[in-house]
């Protein structure tokens, strides 16, 4: 079980939680601003709009935990707003995030699905990289196996050793995400890059590859947030590959040469 605090400084304490999502905002950042200044987007509009959405996704990501652990947080309303003690959904701080940069659109007049094609697939390296916050905070894990069979699936022995969890070593779901997200995010930039993709491609594409992935690593998560006895996180992931589908058909319909993604023309004049 790993120790899930990096630094120590008197009363101070940093955990690596925090700090790993602190290194996927920067990078993920980093990667939009480098997307869209090749379309001549300004940066001060990009970091406005990051700032919003880091906001309001974090409060998704709060609010979306704590409606489904209720039955906790009805008794102890004080610890809604403690959010350093742990408890946000990813898939929350997706809703919230998408939300946010729909309302910003709309308030620039800008095509919201380009914008959401620049921030998702960033959004999946973000996502790989969060994740090992949730190894040294030994959660996002499954049940019971053996070293013998974590290794015959090639997991390094840093991740076998910090599995060992109260007595047992557990599967790493969070690595197999980590990995299905890091694969994702370097397929899709070589798609993105298709002289004939077409712009919400990469939104439908995020969608859907996302959608996927969720679903079956919850199948072996113990730690799920449930409603009726089915686990919240695939019924989203359902709902996320369903739109992904429908986007992706649509386009599917357009020609060949219409609305393609990286024709710099096909970019919105943003208005101030």
């Amino acid at each position: 079980m790993m120790n899930p605090v990096f630094l120590e400084l008197g009363g101070f304490s940093l955990k690596w939680y925090t700090l790993f999502v602190l290194i996927a905002v920067i990078i993920g950042l980093y990667l939009v601003c480098r997307e869209t200044k090749r379309f001549g987007i300004k940066n001060d509009f990009i970091l406005n709009l990051a700032f919003y959405v880091i906001i309001f996704g974090l409060i998704g990501a709060r609010l979306y935990y704590v409606i489904f652990k209720w039955d906790y947080y009805s008794n102890n309303l004080l610890e809604v707003l403690q959010i350093w003690q742990g408890g946000i959904a990813i898939h929350g701080a997706i809703i919230g995030g998408i939300i946010t940069i729909f309302v910003y659109c709309r308030k620039y007049n800008v095509r919201l699905i380009r914008y959401l094609d620049f921030v998702l697939i960033p959004l999946l390296l973000s996502q790989a990289i969060g994740r090992w916050g949730n190894f040294f905070n030994s959660e996002a894990y499954g049940g019971e196996t053996t070293v013998q069979a974590l290794q015959s699936l090639l997991v390094p022995k840093v991740v076998i050793e910090g599995m060992y969890i109260d007595g047992a070593y557990r599967f790493p779901a969070f690595w197999f995400e980590f990995l299905a997200c890091l694969t994702l995010f370097l397929v899709f930039l070589f798609i993105r890059r298709g002289k004939y993709t077409k712009v919400g491609t990469m939104t439908g594409l995020y969608l859907m590859g996302y959608g996927v992935v969720r679903f079956f690593i919850e199948i072996n998560r113990f730690d799920a947030l449930m409603i009726m006895g089915y686990k919240m996180a695939q019924l989203v992931s359902v709902v996320m590959f369903l739109i992904g589908l429908v986007i992706i058909m649509i386009n599917m319909r357009k020609s060949k040469f219409e609305d393609l993604y990286n024709d710099k023309n096909n970019i919105d004049t943003l208005r101030f």
